[in-house]
C-alpha cells in the first residue's frame, strides 16, 4: 500500500518561501505520477504540480515561474519549491500518486501539510 508522508509547511510572510517534500514508500515509485495538490477552506481541492517519472512537469497558472516540482527517483522524494508567496497560496497541501492501468486511475494522498501566507 502506498503511503505518502509530507512535510515542510508553516508560516510564511508574503514574499517568502517555503519547501514541501513528499516520501513515497509501499510501492514502485517509477509507476507513479507524482503531484502536489492545495485546498484552501471553502474552494475545491485545486492540481499546484505534477512530475512524471521522466521529469516533465505541469503546473497550474498561478504558480508558474514561482514553483518548483522535482523528485528524487532514488530517495522516492518529490519537493515542490515555493518562492513569491503570496495570501492565496494559503491552503493545506496535499502530495499525491497516480498510477493508470488501463485508463484505470489509481491515486493515492499523503495527510495535508498547511501553509499559511500571512503578515
Amino acid at each position: 500500500q502506498v503511503q505518502l508522508v509530507e512535510s515542510g509547511g508553516g508560516l510564511v510572510q508574503p514574499g517568502g518561501s517555503l519547501r514541501l517534500s513528499c516520501a513515497f514508500s509501499g510501492s514502485i515509485f517509477s509507476m507513479y505520477t507524482m503531484g502536489w495538490y492545495r485546498q484552501a477552506p471553502g474552494k475545491q481541492r485545486e492540481l499546484v504540480a505534477v512530475i512524471t517519472f521522466g521529469g516533465s512537469t505541469n503546473y497550474v497558472d498561478s504558480v508558474k515561474g514561482r514553483f518548483t516540482i522535482s523528485r528524487d527517483n532514488v530517495a522516492k522524494t518529490v519537493d515542490l519549491q515555493m518562492n513569491s508567496l503570496n495570501l492565496e497560496d494559503t491552503s493545506v497541501y496535499y502530495c499525491n500518486a497516480r498510477k493508470v492501468i488501463s485508463a484505470i486511475k489509481n491515486d493515492y494522498w499523503g495527510q495535508g501539510t498547511q501553509v499559511t501566507v500571512s503578515s
